[in-house]
């Protein structure tokens, strides 16, 4: 199974194990609602999918590494009680609540969320000491003598033994406790997750040219070479920070995250040429639109280069297809309160009304940020909503107050324009980038490629449903006919034959 599969069969146990009937019992029970188990190599994402989820469904998420813990932080510490049995009372051995389960109710109390996912990793690395009590937890979601709380599903996740010398395999007693879902590294997939999280675009065409260099372990007489998504991923994060401050980059860098030498060698020239390509094929001048003479440097160029040059275009145009994305949730919510506060009939008291919000989603983004139900981009969202908020009732301030709805509203207005700008802009880079290709290449594989890649990204997505562009409909539509014929003419064949 793919990861971005294996995501979509945590979010839908999710749903399924909390489903309740009509008295508002769980229709699967506790004890029948089985932990799903994670099991794949190191790195290709089963913590950020488990993170995805609960993001996504807006519910709770604790995380331990099982690994971490000994028989006492698991099950708690014991210490003497007394108790009377019949007409005798008698000393008895008791146990504090587990740490695990104290910090989920710490969670729900912190986050006023009654449902979420505990995610155990390297769970079949477990302590022998801990063995024992695994079973009981697995069925019954209890560590000692305390319950995880209800409305918890229980997430695991394992390595091969290839992959960690410490991993035991499961007895039958135990795998028939569980619903195993064995993971694949795959390239498409961490594509598709890339476009979303904004992977660097040097990474993502490297990849596409090279893609048996996207994941793998080896060991020879030096020691074990490995590369991983995470390894991309957290290398993309440096690339971005290092253009920004106008480092370096170099091998030495990438050998950081990408543990083979050779590799990171590799990688490393072929970003500093994806740099040059920039200026080389004239990629600000063709999102401009100006004229680009010499079409031979593009028709003659390799493969590798042309994939290059796709990538560089695409890239651009994915900022601006991000920025319209965010520019338009942050229009949507300052647009809800300008208007609540006109329905309310409150224009008069609108600076308080600003600083009262302000107050408001601040409170609101703590108790978001403590129940770890946003996304980064998310968090950014509700940040650059509270700074919009800020610079209202700033300026409301220089201005002495006067008319203070009125003034805002033109304000707000003045925004729009200049988001109506920065929308057409992206539509024409959009346009001069499919006009270059189109005369240039043609209808050949560069344009279906770059059409292919283009709408792998929501953004892009969002942006041609909410926007539009005549010249993208004009080429996509010339390319699902030439599809269809295509279609129509192997059919036809097959009746022949």
């Amino acid at each position: 199974m793919t990861i971005q599969d294996a995501k979509e069969e945590i979010k839908r146990t999710v749903k399924a194990y909390h489903q309740r009937d009509e008295n508002g019992k769980y229709k699967i029970p506790v004890e029948k609602q089985r932990p799903l188990f994670l099991m794949g190599p190191p790195g290709i994402g089963k913590t950020a999918i488990v993170e995805q989820v609960a993001e996504e469904l807006k519910i709770n998420l604790i995380s331990y590494t099982i690994t971490h813990h000994t028989r006492q932080s698991a099950i708690g510490l014991p210490f003497i009680s007394r108790k009377k049995f019949g007409e005798k009372e008698y000393a008895v051995t008791e146990y504090t609540m587990s740490e695990i389960v104290a910090s989920v109710y710490e969670q729900i109390e912190r986050s006023g969320i009654q449902e979420g996912i505990l995610f155990l990793d390297e769970i079949n690395a477990v302590s022998e000491t801990l063995s024992p009590t695994m079973l009981q937890f697995l069925q019954y979601k209890t560590f000692g003598m305390h319950r995880v709380p209800e409305g918890f599903v229980i997430v695991t996740a394992g390595n091969p033994a290839e992959f960690n010398k410490s991993v035991r395999d499961f007895d039958i007693a135990t795998l028939d406790r569980l619903r195993q879902i064995d993971i694949e590294e795959d390239f498409q997939s961490f594509k598709d997750y890339a476009y979303q999280s904004s992977i660097h675009s040097a990474i993502l065409s490297y990849l596409e040219i090279k893609k048996d260099r996207f994941y793998f372990v080896r060991q020879d007489i030096e020691g074990k070479h490995y590369v991983t998504a995470r390894s991309w991923e957290d290398l993309s994060k440096m690339l971005y920070a290092y253009e920004e401050l106008h480092y370096p980059i170099d091998k030495a860098l990438c050998m950081e995250y990408l543990s083979d030498p050779e590799l990171a060698e590799d990688f490393s020239l072929y970003y500093s040429l994806y740099q040059k390509y920039k200026e080389k094929y004239h990629v600000p001048e063709i999102l401009r639109g100006n004229e680009v003479k010499d079409k031979r440097l593009f028709l003659e160029a390799p493969f590798d280069e042309k994939w290059s040059l796709l990538s560089l275009l695409n890239a651009a145009l994915q900022e601006a297809f991000r920025t319209y994305a965010k520019e338009k949730s942050l229009h949507a919510m300052l647009f809800a309160f300008l208007k609540d506060v006109k329905v309310k009939n409150a224009e008069e008291q609108v600076g308080n009304k600003i600083e009262e919000e302000i107050r408001n989603e601040r409170a609101r983004l703590s108790g978001w940020r403590e129940a770890r139900i946003l996304s980064s981009e998310e968090e950014g969202l509700h940040l650059s909503y509270i700074r919009g908020l800020e610079n209202f009732s700033r300026t409301l301030k220089e201005e002495g107050g006067v008319a203070a709805f009125s003034f805002l509203k033109a304000k707000f207005q003045k925004m729009e324009e200049e988001r109506q700008e920065k929308i057409d802009e992206a539509g024409k880079m959009l346009s001069n980038a499919l006009r270059f290709l189109g005369e240039t290449f043609g209808e050949g594989q560069e344009m279906i490629l770059f059409l292919t890649e283009l709408v792998k990204s929501r953004y892009a997505l969002l942006f041609l449903s909410d926007i539009g562009n005549d010249t993208y409909n004009q080429y996509n539509q010339y390319l699902l006919l030439k599809d269809k014929q295509k279609s129509l003419q192997e059919e036809a064949g097959k009746w022949i034959s």
